[in-house]
């Protein structure tokens, strides 16, 4: 059974530290919906995701970060149009896919050479990807279905308990827009928060 604690209470983000270094999963809040998360660094983590959710892993699961800096550390150098969209519309609900830098080895599904990033507007992933790095995160739900807006309804809506579920109140937002920017032209992949065209806005020099 997992063990459930407040997401703003001190010993909340401390258990959390402790189990994401085991490199257990944590159910969480973040400023869209709630997710599911493992520290990227440890060894084999990511793959409960995809157990978790019951999910191929031909589907990728995204990075949180809680920087700008953080996010830099993970891919190769974005075009002067995508480092504008991040620096206007981060942190917020926006992933942009973007290509791995060659050291970034963590199981991550999807092509290999690609990732996710976001950074969100959320106080718990700061503290969280500040202590123990990127989070591989994921949606609280079973692939294919809705993400429950509660905690206790994300933690019952996966394949199995996780170490923690930290509980952040009802947490019913749209999940974030994502962005193919390794594309020139920018696509939007999944359509979210963000419109296209604050995208293309964000990105004028």
């Amino acid at each position: 059974m997992s063990v459930v604690l407040p997401a703003g209470d001190e010993r909340g983000v401390a258990t959390a530290v402790d189990a994401l270094r085991r490199g257990d999963a944590v159910v969480l809040p973040t400023d869209t919906v709630y997710g599911v998360a493992v520290a990227m660094s440890v060894p084999g983590a990511t793959k409960q995701l995809f157990a978790l959710k019951d999910r191929p892993d031909r589907v990728p699961v995204a990075v949180l970060v809680g920087s700008l800096a953080q996010a830099l550390e993970l891919v190769e150098p974005p075009s002067p149009a995508v480092m504008r969209v991040l620096k206007a519309l981060w942190p917020g609900p926006l992933t942009v896919v973007l290509r791995r830098r060659s050291e970034v080895v963590a199981e991550l599904g999807g092509d290999g050479v690609t990732v996710g990033v976001r950074w969100p507007d959320h106080a718990l992933i700061a503290a969280l990807a500040s202590q123990v790095g990127p989070l591989a995160t994921t949606s609280a739900n079973r692939h294919g279905s809705p993400t429950p807006t509660t905690a206790a309804g994300a933690a019952a809506a996966l394949a199995a308990d996780v170490a923690l579920v930290l509980d952040g109140g009802p947490c019913d937002g749209l999940a974030s827009t994502v962005v193919d920017g390794t594309d020139p032209a920018l696509p939007v992949l999944r359509t979210g928060p963000i419109s296209p065209d604050q995208v293309l806005a964000a990105a004028l020099p």
